[in-house]
């Protein structure tokens, strides 16, 4: 019987990542791991928190599983800092190399590996192409998990774009619905603003509240994956 450990950076009832694991199992009983015969699947729905990110990695590590599945850059550091022998791998790592994950794309080394979606100069690309869409956008709001390796990068790179493009940058942390409602109601008090929604857990977490609140704001949508939307106004 082996073991797997899942760790997601949401709640049970997000039905995204009821679809990705709904899938994962899928892939594995046809791969001929089905669960109860072979396999053993433990779950945990950490929510963004990164407090019980950090505590839900420790009580994976404790199962001692064959390896660990780990969605999102705020479950990768805790998971990491917990075992250095445990198989992880990662689903959509961001820049796995500069945030340490791996020692580099050929030759990962360590315990961790997985596929990487995108690298953290992409964010300057992300404020090009948001001027691109919105020529008049001189303000951008970057809604970012502040405790998230991968968005404080991202920010970096932002920031270093932005006075090229002559556009002042805002950062915007989303610990909870209330500071991100709070956060662009004051933003969107001036004209010519724009967002980035930089990936993360959170992002998935409260991208429909993200979402609503930017059509309540009018501003238009322009999505370009998963995990991050550019919206300008």
């Amino acid at each position: 019987m082996r073991r797997i450990g899942v760790l997601f950076p949401a709640t049970a009832d997000d039905a995204v990542f009821q679809a990705r694991l709904g899938v994962f199992l899928q892939e594995l009983a046809i791969l001929g791991w089905p669960i109860g015969r072979n396999m053993r699947i433990d779950v945990r729905w950490a929510t963004a928190d990164a407090n019980e990110i950090r505590r839900h990695a420790a009580e994976l590590v404790a199962l001692k599983p064959d390896v660990i599945l780990a969605t999102g850059e705020s479950t990768m550091p805790p998971l990491l800092q917990a075992t250095r022998t445990v198989p992880i791998v990662f689903p959509t790592g961001f820049d796995p190399v500069a945030n340490g994950y791996v020692n580099s794309l050929a030759r990962p080394g360590g315990n961790a590996t997985g596929f990487m979606i995108a690298e953290f100069t992409m964010g300057g690309k992300w404020l090009e192409l948001l001027k691109e869409i919105a020529p008049g956008v001189t303000r951008v709001a970057v809604i970012r998990d502040a405790a998230n390796t991968g968005g404080i990068g991202q920010l970096g790179v932002i920031n270093a774009m932005a006075s090229t493009l002559r556009v002042e940058v805002t950062p915007v942390n989303m610990p909870n619905a209330d500071e991100i409602d709070n956060a662009l109601a004051a933003f969107a008090r001036s004209p010519n603003g724009g967002l980035i929604i930089v990936g993360s857990g959170a992002a998935i977490r409260y991208r429909e509240l993200i979402i609503n609140l930017a059509a309540r704001q009018s501003y238009p949508r322009s999505t370009s994956n998963g995990s991050l939307w550019l919206m300008a106004a």
